[in-house]
């Protein structure tokens, strides 16, 4: 498993930045909407699921020890009042671009992504392409001045795992999976929180995550590697965590990894298809990162540059 090159700097700097992160709250410039970022202490873990796991998939080995450097993460998903101050772009018409930064907004929905639920402001927004929320990412970042992105495949399982090496006694009362849903996605954070206090982890809504899925990554992982992540290579497969409120309890482990596919926009009537929406992707969800450093602006540029390819 290797890291890119831009993405590396990010993280070797927040190595050396050290480890006294606070937990905040980011107000999005020009608008009352906040969001939590919670402070994740750097430290060691072990990847993957073990021999001893009665639930797992062969590409969840084998276990390696990683370490992961400090970072901040999305208390919640981000949600549809975060997400629509980029997709309606503070009421700017849709056919132009958003102004600080002519980033391009995201296409008009061609049927409707909330799926009868509405857009409510706690509600995670939904059925976006991977390229969509890191496009998010680039324009919280042109409107905070803060770099964001999606985690890596460890981070996100760092934080899931919250320090703990044993699955949920109780998952149902942190995660929606196809038992206790009803079939839909519900608000963010009507469930307890993991000891690291981030909400539906596990359910609700599978997660983007940066990583190029790869089978075999863990086979080409040493033990003690520092910030392991799979660069982009080809729009699929990419790598999903989490699980959703659509899933079987079973596929709700941190360490399950699940393999992005073009299946999941196969009804888009649009040729070519959207870069943006997943017509039978409903069940796909995002939350952020913050890396401890932030990386100077042509850095973070030519970061974005790589994953919006």
């Amino acid at each position: 498993m290797k890291t890119s090159v831009f993405l590396f700097s990010f993280l070797a700097a927040a190595a050396a930045f050290g480890q006294d992160l606070k937990t905040y709250e980011q107000t999005i410039t020009g608008t009352p909407v906040k969001f939590k970022m919670v402070a994740i202490p750097g430290g060691t873990f072990t990847i993957g699921s073990g021999a001893a796991e009665k639930v797992k998939d062969e590409d969840e080995g084998p276990q390696k020890k990683v370490a992961v450097s400090p970072f901040w993460i999305g208390e919640r998903e981000v949600t549809f009042a975060e997400w629509d101050l980029f997709f309606k772009n503070l009421e700017v018409p849709q056919t132009k671009n958003i102004t600080v930064d002519a980033i391009t907004r995201p296409t008009a929905q061609y049927i409707d992504l909330t799926w009868g639920m509405g857009r409510d402001a706690k509600q995670p927004t939904n059925s976006m392409s991977q390229q969509a929320a890191i496009m998010y990412c680039k324009w919280l970042y042109e409107k905070t001045g803060v770099f964001y992105r999606l985690p890596t495949e460890a981070e996100w399982e760092y934080a899931c795992k919250a320090g703990s090496t044993a699955a949920p006694k109780d998952l149902a009362a942190i995660g929606y999976s196809s038992l206790n849903s009803g079939g839909k996605y519900h608000k963010t954070a009507e469930l307890k929180p993991n000891a690291w206090g981030l909400y539906d982890m596990l359910g609700n809504l599978s997660e983007w995550t940066l990583d190029q899925y790869d089978a075999a990554a863990y086979s080409k992982l040493t033990d003690g590697a520092k910030d392991p992540a799979v660069p982009p290579a080809s729009k699929y497969p990419k790598v999903v965590r989490g699980g959703s409120y659509l899933d079987d309890p079973k596929e709700l482990r941190c360490s399950n990894r699940i393999a992005s596919e073009a299946a999941w926009n196969k009804r888009d009537p649009q040729i070519p298809k959207s870069k943006w929406w997943l017509t039978d992707g409903m069940f796909v969800g995002f939350r952020i990162v913050r890396p401890a450093a932030q990386p100077a602006k042509e850095e973070a540029e030519k970061f974005y540059a790589q994953y919006l390819k």
